[in-house]
């Protein structure tokens, strides 16, 4: 099987094995907005090669945090570190050498309805790699579709793709730069529970693969049982609880209990544990 190539060529599996660890590490986050404090002093550690989550009902700011990690938001208090370096109050120099490092899947995907599946992976690529060849490009592009499963639907419309495939082209365009950081907002929204564990499962194993820090935001506990290697637990904008799939059904954290068992089935399965 042919090992998958990195933009400059490099080898994904020996590019990730090499050089720093790439962990993200945030410090005391807080965000208000009017009067509304949003995120209260959150802090936290996100570590390479893990698939990092950062789940809470809905309205509890993690897509607040998570625009804050990338820079989307600036917060009012506190700091986030990527790989050692000060990325929310450094110079513009240093956010966009950081910026270059990051791919992220938008809520929805949000591709581009007037470009096609190739073009839409591309954009990153003409944006930010300017000194390669239009051919180095292709051949890049088709790596991506490929490892997302999509292999020759380069021309196909975002209109005449199902929401899993629109995840998947939004998953190969977020891995098009070889990111040592990727951010997964809702990657499970609107689909049903087969595709999601199918995103789910593809982007563990990028993740793996590629020895990425990935931190996903999600409400579905089927993604936190199945991929929560570190789990972060938000209510009411603040941190309650962290710990990993193996711990998290331990917790005595009556709100994070709650969230858990908040749907029929979770509490059918409580009662026959305690049965």
């Amino acid at each position: 099987m042919t090992q998958p190539k990195g933009v400059d060529g490099w080898n994904f599996r020996i590019f990730a094995s090499i050089g720093p660890r790439h962990m993200i590490e945030i410090q005391h986050i807080s965000k208000t907005f009017g009067e509304k404090k949003i995120l209260d002093s959150i802090s936290g550690k996100f570590e390479q090669g893990k698939t990092n989550l950062i789940i809470g009902a809905s309205g509890t700011g993690k897509s607040v945090l998570l625009k804050c990690i990338v820079g989307l938001v600036i917060p009012d208090e506190g700091n986030v570190f990527f790989s050692d370096v000060e990325f929310s109050r450094g110079n513009i120099d240093t956010k966009r050498q950081i910026r270059r490092e990051i791919g992220m899947l938008f809520q929805g995907a949000a591709l581009f309805d007037s470009m096609n599946v190739e073009k839409n992976v591309m954009f990153p690529l003409e944006m930010l790699k300017s000194q390669m060849s239009k051919s180095e490009m292709q051949s890049r592009v088709d790596e991506c579709l490929s490892r997302v499963g999509l292999e020759g639907a380069n021309l196909k419309m975002p209109s005449e793709l199902s929401g899993g495939m629109k995840k998947r082209v939004g998953i190969a365009r977020a891995i098009v730069l070889n990111p040592k950081y990727l951010f997964c907002d809702e990657p499970n929204s609107g689909l049903d529970p087969q595709t999601s564990i199918l995103i789910d499962d593809l982007i563990h194993t990028i993740t793996k693969e590629y020895n990425t820090t990935t931190i996903v935001v999600t409400h579905d506990m089927n993604s936190v049982v199945t991929m929560g290697e570190y789990i972060m637990f938000l209510h009411k904008g603040r941190k309650e609880w962290e710990g990993s799939k193996e711990t998290i059904l331990k917790s005595n954290i009556d709100s994070l209990t709650n969230f858990i068992y908040a749907n029929k089935l979770m509490k059918e399965a409580k009662e026959k544990l305690k049965n």
